[in-house]
């Protein structure tokens, strides 16, 4: 198949295709190492529409509109389909592909949150879709063997090859037949592999799709950033840009490169947390009107590991069959916990203290292992308790038992406030175990808790270094002001 030069468009923004596309699909996250870069790995493809007016040719320009900062550019394998796909099978899902040609998906991070996921505005801006140069025969290339490579001025950014997809090329085609037809000259965009990044006005970005072994390529598609003219957004007409550091970091590929701070705890706050014993947090937790942050009923497996960390959580509504039939297979919710958790970060899970079935065994346990948790909290049970505990990482549990997921609970949503031992827990909070239990810091109290519980427990051993050398309790514990001038004396001293 060859695009009929006669019927070429006359518009140049379609010069590389054979027409004017009248659907673009592009694909959520397809690679793995982009999935593990973002901390979440689909089940299956997801998709979102693209339209035909944001396609540009090679050695174009895009522009960055005014007030905005995150413009990010993704390399990617871009499908031209030749014939007519409706309900086709996966066998000859690739037969329906014309041509193989480079995509820069464009995409504008101010403009994200507010599309909550369609991406019409954050990535349907004109020029947002550079398609080509050149189109590759499909039948003439192995789509197991395809790579994407993208460079920024001149330096590599990006690399990938179709060994690294989590679904095959053809399953796009087959998947997307099943709920529209598919018509010739529609685009597939079929997503980015890691590297994807910010770029600003003045940058020149490259795209280039090729087949290794056989030498066939698209070409090198060219795309030159420009700073935007035209007037601010409107308020009055729509929500206006808007970034935050959740969409910095995904823009940029991560916390480092966007110049924020790590993630998790503050490392000088959390060698004070290490070395204050709950009991002691608790205390200065109720002195500042905060009676409510145990979680009870939770016991450790290691009573002598510390537990420190920043929440992370994961809910399970009570189980029902119908519910559980729909949540709790493939990549429900408790395997996308496990899988998303970050190095520091604690598992928090609300079983609403069910016990009478397990909520975690020994194989999550390994991946919240691998992943750095610093451990997992639980107010339902645990199976293979033996095993889990020779993992070793921190786990609090009200006890083990040997029932699967589905006897009693149906895995349904992460990174939510939830209720783990009848105590509120919001991502992000600080949580602190021992032998004693479990606490909750709201995470603006955390260094001035700390800092308190840590003087007094200083305060607390010089007392009892005092009774063990025979002085009696009585103006000595609480301190009366003569046993408090000795104290303060001699801390100036020290």
């Amino acid at each position: 198949m060859t695009p009929d030069s006669d019927q070429a468009p006359a518009d140049e923004r379609f010069g590389a295709l054979p027409q004017r596309p009248g659907k673009i699909i592009a694909v959520h996250l397809s690679y793995a190492s982009r999935a593990a870069q973002r901390g979440r790995t689909p089940s299956a493809p997801s998709y979102f529409l693209k339209p035909s007016s944001s396609v540009a040719a090679t050695g174009g320009t895009v522009e960055r509109p005014a007030g905005t900062e995150l413009l990010a550019f993704e390399g990617e394998i871009a499908l031209v389909i030749g014939t007519t796909a409706r309900r086709v099978p996966l066998a000859r899902a690739w037969s329906h592909v014309g041509w193989v040609t480079a995509a820069d998906d464009l995409g504008l991070y101010d403009l994200r949150a507010n599309d909550k996921g369609s991406n019409v505005r954050s990535k349907g801006g004109d020029g947002f879709t550079p398609l080509g140069p050149r189109l590759m025969d499909a039948r003439t290339v192995d789509p197991t063997g395809l790579r994407v490579r993208a460079w920024v001025n001149g330096e590599l950014r990006q690399e990938g090859t179709t060994a690294d997809l989590l679904f095959p090329l053809a399953q796009f085609v087959a998947d997307l037949s099943q709920h529209f037809t598919l018509e010739p000259g529609d685009v597939i965009l079929t997503g980015t592999p890691a590297g994807s990044s910010v770029i600003a006005p003045g940058d020149v970005v490259e795209v280039e799709v090729d087949s290794p072994d056989t030498g066939v390529t698209s070409g090198r598609l060219t795309t030159t950033v420009v700073a935007g003219t035209g007037a601010p957004f409107d308020p009055s007409l729509g929500s206006l840009p808007s970034v935050d550091d959740t969409q910095r970091e995904e823009a940029w590929g991560s916390r480092e490169t966007a110049g924020l701070a790590p993630r998790g705890l503050d490392p000088q706050l959390r060698a004070t947390l290490e070395r204050v014993p709950v009991a002691a947090l608790s205390q200065q937790l109720r002195k500042r009107g905060l009676n409510n942050v145990t979680v009870d009923g939770v016991r450790p497996l290691h009573p002598d590991r510390k537990l420190v960390g920043t929440a992370r959580t994961l809910r399970f509504l009570p189980g029902r069959e119908d519910l559980f039939a729909e949540h709790g297979g493939g990549y429900n919710a408790q395997k996308r916990a496990f899988d998303a958790v970050e190095t520091g970060e604690v598992i928090v899970i609300e079983a609403r203290g069910e016990a009478g079935s397990g909520t975690l065994g020994d194989i999550l346990a390994l991946r919240a292992q691998a992943r750095g948790a610093a451990g997992i909290v639980t107010d339902g049970g645990v199976r293979d308790a033996d095993a889990v505990s020779a993992v070793g990482i921190p786990v609090y549990t009200v006890g083990a038992h040997p029932a699967v997921l589905g006897r009693r609970h149906v895995p349904w949503e992460t990174d939510v406030a939830v209720a783990c031992g009848g105590t509120a827990v919001q991502p992000g909070d600080i949580i602190v175990g021992d032998a004693d239990g479990v606490i909750v810091i709201p995470p603006a109290l955390a260094a001035e808790v700390a800092g308190a519980a840590l003087a007094q427990e200083d305060e607390d051993a010089w007392v009892a270094a005092q009774v063990a050398a025979g002085h009696p309790v009585q103006g000595l514990f609480p301190m009366n002001a003569q046993w408090r001038a000795r104290y303060d004396a001699e801390r100036a001293d020290a």
